[in-house]
């Protein structure tokens, strides 16, 4: 016998009848993903090479739309959302952002450190060019 959506058990939840709105589908989810991410894209190289911004403030534009494209990839993409049902993957995702800020920070740390180790001081280089 052929089911239709009228003929469904009392408290029977689908997606279609459960009070929300059905999910939209696949490809145009990716689809809305792709053309938010090639705007932003765009965008971004309209701010690295224009003449009519700010000079000083393209660097931090550049840093705000490169969080915005991660954004639209978490999003659209890999689907992380904050749903009870994704609480590992959001977790999972704050774990990586924390391992990758400390190899971030440990390198600036070391590479300040060996450039430090490494400039002759000044009173060597004044020694050098006085012979």
């Amino acid at each position: 016998m052929k089911t239709t959506g009228q003929d469904r058990a009392p408290g029977d939840r689908s997606p279609a009848t459960d009070g929300q709105e059905p999910k939209p589908s696949g490809v145009l989810v990716y689809s809305i993903g792709l053309f938010l991410a090639a705007v932003l894209t765009a965008t971004s190289f309209w701010v690295a090479n224009t003449s009519l911004l700010w000079a000083s403030g393209i660097p931090l534009g550049l840093c705000v739309l490169a969080i915005a494209q991660m954004g639209i990839h978490l999003v659209f993409f890999l689907h992380v959302t904050t749903g009870p049902d994704n609480t590992n993957n959001v977790m999972a995702l704050a774990f990586g952002m924390l391992i990758v800020l400390l190899v971030l920070a440990g390198s600036l740390v070391i590479m300040a450190d060996l450039n430090s180790g490494m400039m002759p001081s000044e009173e060597i280089m004044n020694l050098q060019m006085q012979h």
